[in-house]
C-alpha cells in the first residue's frame, strides 16, 4: 500500500514564505513523477510545480521565481518552497506522485491536501 502525506501549510502572511513537505511510503519499485497542485473554492484544480526522476522542473506562470519545487529521492520526498506569497496563493495544496508499486504497475497517488492562506 502506498500513501502520500503532506505537512507544512498554515497561514502567513503576504511575503511571507512556507516550506511544504509530501512523503511517500509504502512497498515503492520506482516514484517517476512528483506534483504539486493546488486548488481553491470556486476554481478548479492547478498544476501548480512538478518534478521528473531526472529532476527536470515545470512552474506555472504566476509561481515562477517565486517557489521551488525540489525532491529528495532517499526521503522519498518532494518539498515545494514557498516565497513571496500572494493572497491569491491561498488554496489546499495536494501532492500528486505517479508510482510504480509491487501492487500496481504504474498509479496516479494523491495527499489529502494541507491549507495555505496568506493573508494581505
Amino acid at each position: 500500500q502506498v500513501q502520500l502525506v503532506e505537512s507544512g501549510g498554515g497561514l502567513v502572511q503576504a511575503g511571507g514564505s512556507l516550506r511544504l513537505s509530501c512523503a511517500a511510503s509504502g512497498t515503492i519499485l520506482s516514484t517517476q513523477f512528483m506534483a504539486w497542485y493546488r486548488q481553491a473554492p470556486g476554481k478548479q484544480r492547478e498544476l501548480v510545480a512538478a518534478i521528473t526522476s531526472g529532476g527536470s522542473t515545470n512552474y506555472t506562470d504566476s509561481v515562477k521565481g517565486r517557489f521551488t519545487i525540489s525532491r529528495d529521492n532517499a526521503k522519498k520526498t518532494v518539498y515545494l518552497q514557498m516565497n513571496s506569497l500572494k493572497p491569491e496563493d491561498t488554496a489546499t495544496y495536494v501532492c500528486n506522485a505517479n508510482i510504480r508499486s509491487w501492487g500496481r504497475s504504474n498509479y496516479d497517488y494523491w495527499g489529502q491536501g494541507t491549507q495555505v492562506t496568506v493573508s494581505s
